[in-house]
């Protein structure tokens, strides 16, 4: 069965311009150059309807204006500073999820006049060491039946030390079914010495392990109770001495898999197979706004597979620009998590 491709008022709606917007902006781009009575007719609406829309879309930076004359600008060029915008809000929103979660032990204390805490359904402790994070994890997995671990680690020192001090140990824990994890670490890691091998282990082993340009801050969640949190949110463990927090709370364990999960979905693995998923890992990397560079670096592969994968992903797609290739993927579900990957279907080509 063939699926068509969205109408461009519909693939434009995500960039903050509505249908009337983009109808206008689309007609632009067939006139070129066009005053605002064309571009009228040509959006078969009246002219009073449409200058709005001109002026609206002159402020966005989309539409050049001179002597009355209005130009469209070429969709890169145009769409560029949109694409900015939707990101800083994004960075924004996850600042202030930072924040919040920063904040969460004085929330918690005050949530329903301290019921938790007179309940004892929250308890912090504070601990220091390599040493008291392994055994507080250890106990809390010999507490849990078949615990899963999920982890952020932001920092390439961090990898060095796990890798050097316990990765050994990680893996034996995985392999004998002690714990499963889920961790992000951040796109730099495997350049870390060891660190690649000892990725390469945690997978044969059933772990499974994505990359983030910019992971928020360390911490990590086992079971439905448990959680660690560093001293001072979005720093990292050695330059705090491996001083962190064991905080027991069910509402701050659901606050930091909810983020987890929704850091996983753009996250991608180390190092993926030809095909479709070799391909939607490119892309999520593409995402964060990562060079052709710096994403073949990443997954150790020459730059001319990274760009012969983004060939692949636009003729899938049936698109003919990478900006496309982002909008449909994202539209299709590819970047929502890897079930979706291997459902999505080829749209028809275009004549």
């Amino acid at each position: 069965m063939r699926q068509d491709t969205p109408p461009v008022e519909e693939q434009l709606r995500p960039f903050g311009l509505n249908t009337s917007q983009a109808a206008v902006y689309t007609a632009l781009l067939r006139l070129r150059l066009a005053r605002s009575p064309e571009v009228a007719a040509a959006v078969d609406q009246p002219e009073e309807r449409v200058e709005p829309d001109l002026q609206a879309l002159t402020r966005l930076g989309v539409v050049d204006s001179h002597d009355g004359r209005y130009l469209a600008r070429h969709p890169a060029a145009a769409l560029s500073p949109l694409i900015a915008r939707r990101l800083e809000k994004i960075a924004q929103e996850t600042r202030q999820i930072e924040e919040l979660l920063s904040s969460v032990r004085t929330l918690a204390q005050d949530y329903d006049a301290g019921q938790d805490l007179r309940s004892g359904r929250l308890t912090i402790e504070t601990h220091s060491g390599p040493e008291a994070l392994r055994a507080t994890m250890a106990a809390a997995a010999g507490e849990t039946s078949s615990p899963e671990l999920i982890a952020v680690v932001p920092d390439r020192r961090t990898v060095r030390d796990l890798a050097c001090a316990y990765g050994d140990e990680w893996v034996l824990t995985q392999r004998e079914g002690l714990v499963s994890s889920r961790v992000i670490m951040p796109v730099g890691a495997p350049a870390v010495p060891g660190a690649r091998e000892l990725f390469a282990r945690l997978a044969e082993a059933g772990a499974r392990v994505r990359f983030l340009d910019r992971p928020p801050g360390w911490y990590a969640v086992m079971g439905d109770e448990t959680s660690w949190l560093p001293v001072r949110w979005g720093g990292n463990l050695p330059d705090c001495a491996y001083h962190f927090r064991l905080v027991r709370s069910p509402l701050m364990v659901a606050v930091l898999r909810a983020l987890f999960e929704e850091l996983w979905t753009r996250a991608a693995p180390m190092s993926p197979p030809s095909g479709r998923e070799g391909v939607v890992t490119v892309l999520r990397l593409a995402a964060q706004g990562l060079p052709d560079e710096v994403i073949a670096r990443h997954l150790g592969v020459c730059v001319r597979t990274v760009r012969s994968r983004f060939a692949e992903a636009m003729a899938e797609l049936g698109v003919r620009s990478r900006f496309q290739a982002g909008v449909e993927a994202v539209r299709q579900g590819w970047l929502d998590g890897g079930a979706a990957v291997t459902g999505a279907r080829r749209p028809a080509s275009r004549p």
